[in-house]
C-alpha cells in the first residue's frame, strides 16, 4: 500500500510536466471552469424545451395520474403501487407491460412540483434541464476519478472534457430530456454515476462516508428506474480495470450497491408481487406477434433473434448518424427480420468484434474495453434478450449505454488525431453538428400534436405512431370551424388511421379514432360502422360505448332532417336509445322521427320521456300535444299545450300558426 502511495503521489506532478503545446487544455482556467462550461453548455442546449408543454407519456406520470395530481397526499399510492396504476386506475391494467414497473422516486418529484407550482410545466422542463447538466459535469467527474491512475498513457483531462461534452451534446438523449416524463432516465443515470464516483472515491481515500453515500445514490437510481441495476456489474469492472483490483475484491467492494439492490427489490416485490408477468398477445404490447390468418401468433425463435439483432445495429447507427429520430419504434417501424436479411449478420459481425475487442484490449487499451462492456452490459437490460419490455426499441434506451460508446468515440479521435492536433478541430465539428441537431429535434418536442405529426412524416411503418398522428388531427379539427383546412386535415387523419389498421388489423383505438374523424366530417355511415369494428374488438371499450350513441343520435338528426330518409333516422335513433335511454336529445328526435311519420302513439311515448328528462322546454309538450291531437285525445293535448304556453308565452303564437 505504501508503494502504491508513493507511485500516486507522483503521478499528481505528470501533468505539470506533461504541458506543452501539444497538450493545451491540461492545465489552466479552462480546466478549472470546465465544470461550469458543461453545466451551461446543457442549458443552452436545451433552453427551448422551457416553453413546452406536457407530451407523450407525461400524461401517464402527471396529467392523468390521479396520485401526482394529488401532490403530497399521492405519495402513499405512489409507493404502494405499480407506477402506471394512478394512470390506469384499475387493478391489473398496470401491468400491461411485462412484469409491471416500480419507479416512484420520479412520480414523487412530480406530485411535489404539482403540490407547489399546480400545472406548470415550464418548472418541470427547467429541473429537466438543470438535472441533465448536472449530470454532465458529474460524468466528467466520474472519468478524472476513474482514470486518475492512467495519466502516464492516457490524456485524462481530454477524455472527460470531450466525452462529457458529446454525451450531453448527442441528440439521441432529447427524448429524456425534453419529455418530462425522460425524468426517470436522467435520475437512473445520475444516481448510477454518482454511486460509483463515490465508490471511487471510497477506494481512493478510505473514507467510509462515501460508502453510504454510494448507497444512498444507488438506492435512488434504482426506485427511478431498474435500469441501473446492470451497474452491478458495471462497477466490479471499473475497479478490476481502473483499480487493479481481483474480480473477487471488486464484487466484495460493491457491496453498498448490492445491499441497494436487495433492498429495493424487496420493495419491489412487495409491492408488485413475484409475477414478472406472461407476454402480452396485443401487438402494443409485445413487437413479437405477427399476423396468421385471422389471428396473431408469437415469432419462431429465429424471427425474434434476427430482429434483436437488427435493432441492435439500429441503435448503433443512432450513436453513430443521428438520423433520422423518432419517439416512436412500435410494430412495424421495425420490421421482421430472417437470418436470411445481410443487416442481421452485419449485426452479428459487429458485436463479435466489439466483444472480441473488449477482450482483446482488456490490458493494452482499459478504456475501449470499458467503454465497449459499458455499453453492452447496460443496454442488455433493454434489448427484450433478457426480458420482454414491450416495443422493439426506443431511443430513450440508448441514455445510459451511450457513455459507454461516447468513451469510446472520445479515446479513439484523441489518441489518432493528437500528435497533429486535429482532434481538437475534428471534436469541435462533432459537438457542433450534434449541438444543431440536438437543438432542431428539440422543437418537435413542443407538444403531442407537434411531436405526433412531425414525426409521422419521417416514418409511417409504426402503426402506434400512425394511430397517435391520425389522433391528433383529429382532436385539433374538432376544435376548428368548418374550413378546407380542417377538412384536409381530418382526410389526412383518416390516411394515418387506415394505415394503422392495415398494419394491426386488430388496433381499436384506431377503429375508434377512424370512427370520430368520419363523424366530423359528416359521413355518419363510415363512423358508425368503424365504431361497430372497435366493439367487435373489445365489447367493453368505454369510449366507443360513449362515443357510438352520440353519433348514432346526430346521424339520425342528419338523415332525418337533412336526407328526410326517416326508416333509417329511427333505425339508429333506436339503437340510439338502447344504449343512452337517458339522453334527452335522442328522445326528442325519435319522437319527431315518429311523429313525422304517423306513428303517434309512439311519438307521445318518446316525448313524455323527453319531458322527463327535460321538463322546463316549452317546445316539447307543443309537440306533445300535437300528438294528442292527431290520436284526437283532446284533453290531454290542450293540458300539454296550456303547459307549454305556462313555461313560454311565446309558444301561443305557434300554436295560433298550426
Amino acid at each position: 500500500m505504501a508503494a502504491k502511495k508513493k507511485k500516486t503521489a507522483r503521478k499528481k506532478k505528470l501533468p505539470e510536466k506533461a504541458v506543452s503545446p501539444k497538450e493545451p487544455l491540461n492545465k489552466g482556467m479552462f480546466q478549472k471552469w470546465f465544470p461550469a462550461l458543461v453545466f451551461i453548455f446543457a442549458f443552452i442546449l436545451y433552453a427551448n424545451t422551457l416553453g413546452h408543454d406536457y407530451a407523450q407519456d407525461d400524461a401517464i406520470v402527471i396529467l392523468d395520474n390521479m396520485y401526482t395530481q394529488q401532490g403530497v397526499e399521492g405519495i402513499p399510492g405512489i409507493l404502494t403501487k405499480d407506477t402506471f396504476f394512478g394512470f390506469f386506475k384499475e387493478e391489473g391494467k398496470a401491468k400491461l407491460v411485462s412484469g409491471g414497473r416500480y419507479r416512484p422516486f420520479t412520480l414523487i418529484m412530480f406530485a411535489l412540483e404539482w403540490e407547489l407550482f399546480g400545472k406548470n410545466p415550464t418548472v418541470s422542463h427547467f429541473i429537466n434541464v438543470m438535472l441533465y447538466g448536472f449530470l454532465g459535469v458529474l460524468i466528467y467527474f466520474l472519468l478524472l476519478r476513474l482514470f486518475k491512475d492512467h495519466e502516464k498513457v492516457l490524456p485524462v483531462f481530454a477524455v472527460a472534457s470531450l466525452s462529457a461534452l458529446i454525451y450531453i451534446a448527442h441528440p439521441i438523449h432529447t427524448e429524456a430530456v425534453a419529455n418530462i416524463k425522460g425524468r426517470d432516465e436522467i435520475m437512473s443515470m445520475l444516481g448510477s454515476v454518482a454511486a460509483l464516483w463515490a465508490l471511487l472515491v471510497y477506494n481512493d481515500t478510505q473514507k467510509k462516508s462515501f460508502l453510504l453515500w454510494s448507497f444512498l445514490f444507488f438506492f435512488i437510481a434504482l426506485m427511478s428506474k431498474e435500469n441501473a441495476i446492470t451497474f452491478l456489474a458495471i462497477v466490479p469492472i471499473s475497479l478490476i480495470l481502473f483499480r487493479g483490483n481481483s474480480l473477487v475484491q471488486s464484487i466484495k467492494s460493491s457491496w453498498p450497491l448490492w445491499l441497494a439492490s436487495v433492498l429495493f427489490l424487496g420493495i419491489r416485490f412487495s409491492v408488485l408481487g413475484f409475477d414478472f408477468g406472461g407476454t402480452p398477445n396485443e401487438l402494443m404490447n409485445n413487437p413479437f406477434l405477427k399476423l396468421s390468418g385471422t389471428g396473431y401468433v408469437a415469432f419462431s425463435f429465429a424471427e425474434k433473434m434476427a430482429t434483436i439483432l437488427f435493432t441492435l445495429l439500429k441503435y448503433l447507427q443512432l450513436m453513430v448518424f443521428p438520423h433520422p429520430l423518432s419517439h416512436d419504434y412500435y410494430p412495424r417501424a421495425i420490421e421482421i427480420m430472417n437470418f436470411s436479411d445481410w443487416q442481421v449478420w452485419l449485426s452479428i459481425f459487429i458485436h463479435i468484434a466489439l466483444v472480441w475487442a473488449a477482450v482483446k484490449r482488456w490490458k493494452s487499451d482499459p478504456l475501449s474495453s470499458f467503454g465497449i462492456l459499458f455499453y453492452l452490459i447496460s443496454l442488455s437490460i433493454v434489448s427484450n434478450i433478457v426480458f420482454p419490455i414491450g416495443t422493439n426499441m426506443s431511443e430513450r434506451f440508448l441514455f445510459m449505454p451511450s457513455l459507454g460508446l461516447i468513451l469510446v468515440m472520445s479515446g479513439l479521435i484523441i489518441q489518432n488525431l493528437k500528435p497533429s492536433r486535429l482532434w481538437m478541430i475534428s471534436s469541435l465539428v462533432i459537438i457542433l453538428l450534434l449541438s444543431y441537431k440536438t437543438i432542431d429535434r428539440n422543437k418537435v418536442w413542443k407538444d403531442d400534436f407537434t411531436l405526433f405529426t412531425s414525426d409521422v412524416r419521417e416514418d409511417t411503418r409504426s402503426a402506434k405512431l400512425l394511430n397517435a398522428a391520425g389522433g391528433a388531427l383529429t382532436t385539433n379539427a374538432a376544435t376548428m370551424a368548418e374550413s378546407p383546412q380542417r377538412t384536409s386535415d381530418l382526410r389526412q387523419a383518416i390516411q394515418y388511421l387506415e394505415k394503422a389498421v392495415s398494419i394491426h388489423p386488430g388496433y381499436r383505438n384506431a377503429y375508434l379514432l377512424l370512427g370520430n374523424a368520419h363523424y366530423y366530417l359528416g359521413e355518419y355511415e363510415k363512423s358508425i360502422a368503424y365504431f361497430d369494428k372497435s366493439l367487435q374488438l373489445d365489447p367493453n371499450f368505454k369510449d366507443a360505448l360513449q362515443n357510438l350513441p352520440i353519433v348514432l343520435r346526430d346521424g339520425g338528426r342528419h338523415m332525418g332532417q337533412k336526407m328526410n330518409n326517416f326508416k333509417r333516422a329511427e333505425e339508429w335513433l333506436v339503437r340510439s336509445y338502447s344504449m343512452n335511454p337517458q339522453d334527452y336529445e335522442t328522445c326528442r328526435l325519435l319522437g319527431i322521427t315518429y311523429g313525422i311519420q304517423g306513428q303517434d302513439y309512439k311519438a307521445i311515448e318518446y316525448f313524455q320521456k323527453a319531458i322527463s328528462l327535460r321538463p322546463d322546454i316549452a317546445a316539447n309538450y307543443s309537440s306533445l300535444g300535437t300528438a294528442y291531437m292527431n290520436i284526437g285525445d283532446q284533453e290531454s293535448a290542450r293540458q300539454a299545450f296550456n303547459k307549454a304556453v305556462e313555461i313560454d308565452p311565446r309558444a301561443l303564437d305557434h300554436l295560433r300558426n298550426q
